[in-house]
This record gives C-alpha cells, structure tokens and sequence, in this order.
C-alpha cells in the first residue's frame, strides 16, 4: 500500500508545485503561534535557518500526530536582511516600508522543509537564495504594491518572484523553487530514493 503524503501548509504555491511534480498528496493546515516561536527564537538569538527550520518542523509535526503513517511536509521560508527577519507584511505601509529598506540591497531568502514520519522527522533541507533588489523609484513602489496588495500581503518580503514582483529585482543566485518556498528538487529526490514516488 502507497504511503500517503500529506502537506502540511496553507499556500497555494507549495500545493501548485507539488501538484505540477505530479505528487498524489492531501493538504492539511497546521494552527502553530508562527509569530510567538519566531520572537522567542529570535530572543535566543537563533540563526535565520534554524529559524525556519525549527517552524517547518513544528507545522510537520503538528499535522504528523494525528497521521503517523503519512509522510508529512512541514514547509516554511524566511526573509533575512541587515540582521533582522521579515515577515508578511502587516499592512501596505509595512509592504512599503519593507520593500524601500531593501531598495539597491542584498536580502536572503531561506526555504526549510521537514519530512515527518511515525512520529519523528525522517529528512531536512534548507535552501538558500540571495537576491539584489533593483533601485525603484518611489512611483513604482506605490504603484507595485497598490496593483499587487492582495496577492503580496501573504508573502514574506511583500514580493512575489513569480508575479510582477519580478521587476523589482537585479539577479538572483540560487535555487527558483527555493524562492518559491520550497527545496523541491531535494524533496522529490528524498521521496524517490524512499520509494515513495516513482523515479
């Protein structure tokens, strides 16, 4: 009998991306205090990647309690700029605020993903992105966000790559689906090598 995999997370991203791969899976949304475990970490001067890690872990778990024999996808992504985390904007002023501090700079993207299985997490990854911002003018912020604000109001950094969000930006080093919020390639080799999927 197939393993079931379930993904335990609300975005649609991660679910079209797993979807595009071909993956039969479930989705069920975690309810973890993401914000709580973030400042307490942050408190204990936990490292951007252990940060997402340790949030993509517990999303994995919570899911993977009640589903001991799913392999369970716990996913998370975090922003890390000038020595501090960002996170989805709170509102179009915070959108604003966040996206000219990163004007003409260097941020970096890291997106964990914890695999859990009866009861322990079997398989971790996280990627790593880092991205130049373009120097935009005042007017295509404004603009940017006012087209965009309901779609970038759930993402990290108040961008979207995928989107117009594009735009924004100088280059890019590193992995695409990183920046989408998920390792997939690593993942769908994980999988593959478990017998899972099929490869």
């Amino acid at each position: 009998m197939a393993t079931p995999i379930i993904l335990a997370s609300g975005s649609r991203i991660r679910a079209d991306l797993m979807r595009n791969a071909g993956l039969d899976f479930d989705v069920q949304m975690p309810r973890i205090d993401e914000e709580t475990i973030k400042h307490a970490l942050l408190a204990e001067e936990a490292l951007p990647r252990d940060i997402a890690d340790t949030l993509a872990e517990m999303k994995a778990r919570k899911i993977a309690d009640k589903n001991p024999d799913a392999m369970v996808i716990g996913c998370d992504q975090v922003l890390a700029f000038d020595g501090r985390i960002l996170s989805k904007p709170i509102d179009v002023q915070d959108a604003r605020a966040q996206l000219a501090s990163m004007r003409g700079e260097r941020h970096m993207l890291l997106s964990a993903a914890v695999i859990y299985h009866e009861g322990k997490p079997i398989w971790r990854h996280v990627g790593q992105v880092r991205l130049r911002m373009r120097n935009v003018s005042d007017e295509y912020l404004d603009a940017y966000i006012a087209r965009n604000w309901d779609d970038i109001r759930h993402s990290v950094g108040a961008y979207q790559l995928e989107a117009e969000g594009v735009r924004l930006f100088h280059s890019i080093e590193g992995d695409y689906f990183h920046v989408l919020g998920m390792p997939l390639l690593e993942l769908l080799a994980f999988l593959t090598l478990r017998g899972v999927i099929q490869g």
